[in-house]
C-alpha cells in the first residue's frame, strides 16, 4: 500500500519537532525519524490497529507519547494526524472531527 501524509499530519509533525527540538537539540531530529518511520510501517501494518471514531486507526508509536491516526483509501493509508497523546482529550476529540 502507498503512504500519504496529509497537510494537517505534517503540520502535527512540524508542532513535534520544534517541541523537542526547543527541548534538546537534534531531538526534533530523532522525533520526526522515529515517526516517518512507524509511518512508514503502515504500508504493510494498516487496518490492524484499534478503530476510533468508526473512522480512523489509531497507531501508537513506540518511543514517543504520540498516536498516528490514519483511514484506508482504497490502496492508499492517509495519515490525517499525528497527535500529543498529553493534550486534553476533548482537543483531540475535536481535531479528529
Amino acid at each position: 500500500m502507498n503512504v500519504r501524509i496529509l497537510p494537517l499530519a505534517r503540520n502535527d509533525l512540524s508542532e513535534g519537532y520544534w517541541f523537542y527540538e526547543e527541548r534538546e537539540i537534534g531531538l526534533g531530529n530523532y522525533f520526526l525519524s522515529t515517526l516517518e518511520s512507524e509511518i512508514d510501517d503502515l504500508a504493510y501494518q494498516a487496518g490492524i490497529h484499534i478503530r476510533v471514531l468508526d473512522f480512523y486507526f489509531v497507531k501508537h508509536s513506540s518511543r514517543f507519547p504520540y498516536s498516528i491516526y490514519y483511514f484506508v483509501s482504497e490502496e492508499t493509508v492517509m495519515v490525517d494526524a499525528v497527535i500529543d497523546q498529553r493534550r486534553d482529550p476533548d482537543w483531540i476529540s475535536e481535531r479528529l472531527n
